[in-house]
């Protein structure tokens, strides 16, 4: 191979000012056709930011891969910026202001350490839906938000003036993924190297699975767990295997009435179904060209939901175009068009580049689909609710006077994943419209609500003149936050509750959003449906899950006359109509600077010290005691007790809850026993910066089923020795106590879901050494190595089933630090109750020698702390 130990640099004229990139075209000719995208971005990326021997192994692995369309040789990854929400930013950013007070107390300057790269965190996590259905619902909730969280926002205020590089962006400037989208990312950027400009793709990460909706717009990045942001944020790069790349091969177009959203459940069902984990996803093919960036954007934003790391699209002129809508300067366009054009990153629609596996999706093949009532991959036709409802086989205690059997109770147009393109929204205006029109309205007792991602596009609903059709149909704005899709969803109205408790109806989310785990919406709703915004009021106007929409009308007008789908749908020609008449570039700064002015959030007070002052008596914020310099490795050769066996499917939200305190819960009563209001206790995402509550919280869950012992209260264990059974952090407690040591079993894609480090801190907190489970998630297992435990995979055809585990088995570990490698084989044997021993099949579940180091520093923290202590020692 030639030239790539001294890259060959080109240049491009921009507006007049000489911009230097990495001209891999130059470089590699016709090899290059054969990479995917996303591995150019990464070829580019190691060339510029290595060198020596790094950058050329590197650069001959990625070519090589092009062979068999995967490698086992590990990159470095250094991105530009990092995107965080305020959820994850918060205990983030509590455990580096815990870092400084370690530093400080081991003599070396705390305010020395600050993050090597820009850090924005959107205030978006926090928004739950108390005021519904009225005009002024928004403000209302942004009012409560700000109460609820004051002590909170505080310490976030405290960090953007501490920490340098350190950006949050306030309540009500919209969804961080959507804030990307518009305001952040630059598709192409310009930084200052050795006195010169250059030109370079714009890359990040972001703590939030959802991070790669910008692929839409040809961005690459993706999401990481908290920890994982942290060690790039103190300068250390991504490592990882060069990933395999999926190909997904797209022709024909969209048929009319079919949207983004079906396309997005669609390619979730036909991934999962390939076994998709943790690989990067790449569009390719004519049908690429049929989509605007918006739609993309739709499909990019479920990438987690159908297993993937990435789901990338190229930039094309659509993504122009969403560049000048969004009202970037045409200089800026100008660069992205000249640039990836120029470094061979432009898309071409007859390009089949090699992949490790292909799939083609025809879409004119698509129909209208809706996702449930568990899972966003269980695709369902939008007319199979009713027979897919039946199936569970519901028998009312009583039937309900005016409720159906299976009523909707919460109806979201909610999340970045449907409400961050135009078209999307206008269509759900358009159903409003035309049911209004009509004499239709929704039943009282659903929950209706509109979160859009930006306040830009209240301003196009407003110039549509859909904000009061909308209205007229309970979907009022009432903010811009995840709201619903995360669970902040507030209380069902006191019709369904009480229904629900009587037993007489068995009740039903519809949702805009992107995941719909039982419990995840609602703690009281285990059922679900996934579908587009349109969809949403349609079912809303219904009122009944079990209705098929293609035979049974959506709603009677009010002189009885059947209003079907079909003439409140509206047509695509009169979707882009409308969204070209009321969509003004200029909304999208506009709205973002009001929005960031937000007075209330500017005149928190807040410390200026270098290190935060904790206040011993907060419930909110608690110095974390795994942020020490003496947090040692939890590696090593040991024999433990199964703090809890579980099975498939269990996810971050079942391992760290975000929904409501319930109040009768011991967590409730520990925030109570400090001073709390029973009937006030927020929501547990809003406790992530207090140890102490998100340790009782862990596991605590009304749909976890512990295989240890059946029927157990919520978040609680048997402890083995004793044979008593207790909430699992006592259980945990008292193993610590006896110098026993816990790990927990599970089965398949454990740690699916929310990218939650809390999940990973939880599980420290408990004391858990390893966790054994049939397969991982990609970004929880990154997680748990960042806290210093060691994910361990099952040999094919062992699982929970087939271990058996019962009170009293331990399992035997043999997990040496000298010897953990990549991927490799770990004894495990299980030492049974009745003294037999039986050794199982288990390899580590780790990919690159940094994760390695990771463990043996006992996690993220601790090696940060070592290297910072270091260079003061120096």
């Amino acid at each position: 191979m030639e030239n790539t130990d001294i890259p060959f640099i080109s240049s491009l004229d921009i507006a007049g000012t000489r911009l230097r990139f990495v001209d891999l075209p130059a470089m590699f000719g016709a090899q290059l056709r054969d990479l995917p995208v996303v591995l150019r971005l990464l070829l580019e990326n190691v060339i510029r930011n290595t060198d020596g021997d790094e950058r050329r192994q590197a650069v001959a692995a990625i070519l090589a891969w092009r062979k068999h369309g995967t490698s086992e040789h590990e990159i470095a990854f250094q991105p530009n910026r990092v995107l965080m929400h305020d959820t994850t930013s918060t205990p983030a950013l509590v455990d580096i202001a815990a870092m400084r007070d370690a530093l400080a107390e081991a003599g070396a300057d705390p305010a020395a350490l600050n993050p090597v790269l820009p850090v924005d965190s959107s205030v978006d996590h926090s928004l739950a839906v108390e005021f519904f259905g009225k005009r002024d619902a928004a403000p209302k909730n942004l009012v409560l938000e700000l109460r609820r969280n004051e002590e909170r926002y505080r310490f976030l205020r405290w960090a953007s003036r501490a920490l340098t590089g350190v950006r949050i962006h306030p309540p009500g400037t919209g969804i961080m993924h959507t804030i990307n989208l518009e305001q952040l990312a630059t598709v192409v950027t310009r930084v200052e190297r050795d006195g010169e400009q250059w030109a370079v793709p714009d890359t990040l990460i972001g703590t939030d699975s959802h991070t790669p909706m910008i692929n839409g717009i040809g961005v690459l990045g993706w999401g990481v767990g908290g920890l994982e942001a942290q060690t790039v944020m103190f300068g250390m790069p991504v490592m990882q295997r060069i990933p395999d790349v999926i190909g997904v091969h797209l022709t024909s177009a969209l048929r009319p009435g079919v949207l983004a959203t079906d396309l997005a459940l669609t390619v979730t069902q036909r991934l999962r179904a390939i076994g998709v984990s943790g690989e990067f996803v790449e569009f390719f093919g004519p049908g690429v060209s049929t989509l605007s960036a918006g739609e993309r954007s739709v499909v990019a934003n479920m990438a987690p939901e159908y297993g993937a790391s990435t789901g990338f699209f190229p930039v094309d002129g659509r993504t122009l175009d969403y560049l000048r809508a969004t009202h970037r300067s045409e200089a800026a366009v100008q660069l992205v068009d000249a640039f990836t054009r120029a470094a061979g990153l432009w898309f071409d629609p007859e390009a089949a580049p090699r992949y490790t596996r292909t799939i083609d999706i025809d879409l004119s093949s698509i129909g209208m689909h809706v996702a449930g009532p568990r899972r966003p991959q269980d695709l369902l036709d939008y007319t199979a609710l009713p027979d897919t409802l039946a199936k569970l086989e519901f028998k009312p205690t009583t039937p309900h006077a005016a409720m159906p059997r299976h009523p909707v109770a919460i109806a979201a147009i909610t999340s970045c994943t449907n409400t961050s393109d135009p078209a999307l929204l206008i269509a759900a205006g358009l159903v409003a419209r035309k049911a209004r029109e009509k004499g239709l309205t929704v039943p009282a007792w659903i929950k209706t609500s509109l979160a859009p991602g930006s306040p830009a596009a209240a301003a196009y609903l407003e110039r549509a003149g859909l904000i009061d059709d909308l209205s007229a149909v309970g979907f009022d704005i009432v903010g811009y936050g995840c709201t619903t899709c995360i669970g902040n969803s507030g209380p069902l109205t006191e019709s369904v509750r009480a229904a629900q408790a009587e037993g007489s109806i068995y009740p039903v989310a519809v949702l805009s959003g992107n995941r719909n785990f039982a419990g995840r919406i609602h703690p009281d709703l285990d059922l679900g449906f996934i579908m587009s915004p349109p969809l949403v009021v349609a079912f809303a106007l219904a009122g009944n899950a079990e209705t098929d929409l293609s035979r049974e009308p959506v709603q009677c007008a009010t002189d009885g006359t059947p209003v079907w789908l079909r003439d409140v749908w509206p047509k695509r020609e009169e979707v882009a109509a409308l969204v070209e008449q009321s969509v003004d570039p200029e909304d999208y700064p506009r709205a973002f600077a009001v929005a960031s002015r937000n007075p209330a959030w500017h005149e928190l007070d807040a410390p200026s010290s270098a290190r935060f002052p904790w206040n011993p008596a907060s419930t909110a914020l608690r110095r974390p005691p795994f942020a020490a310099v003496d947090q040692g490795s939890q590696l090593g050769s040991y024999r433990a007790y199964p703090l809890l066996v579980l099975g498939d499917d269990i996810t971050t939200d079942h391992i760290s809850p975000a929904s409501a305190i319930p109040k009768d819960s011991f967590v409730a009563d520990f925030l109570v026993s400090r001073g709390d209001d029973r009937n006030d206790l927020n929501v547990f995402a809003s406790r992530r910066g207090n140890w102490e509550v998100m340790m009782r919280a862990a596991f605590y869950s009304k749909t976890l089923v512990n295989r240890l012992k059946p029927d157990l209260p919520v978040a609680h264990t048997l402890h083995a020795p004793s044979g008593e059974v207790l909430p699992i952090f006592e259980a945990a407690q008292r193993y610590a106590a006896a110098g026993d040591s816990v790990v927990l079993v599970a089965g398949e894609r454990y740690g699916t879901g929310s990218s939650r480090d809390w999940a990973a801190k939880g599980q420290r907190l408990l004391g858990i050494r390893a966790v054994l489970a049939a397969s991982f998630e990609r970004i929880h297992r990154s997680n748990l190595i960042g806290m210093g435990i060691l994910p361990l995979r099952f040999a094919p055809g062992i699982d929970p089933d087939t271990l058996a585990l019962g009170p009293g088995d331990m399992l035997e570990v043999d997990a040496d630090a000298a010897t953990i490698t990549p991927r490799c084989a770990v004894p495990v044997r299980i030492v049974r109750a009745d003294g037999r021993v039986e050794a199982i099949g288990v390899r580590a579940a780790v990919e690159t020698q940094l994760e390695c180091r990771l463990l043996r520093s006992g996690g993220v923290i601790p090696l940060i702390l070592q290297k910072n202590l270091a260079t003061v020692d120096g």
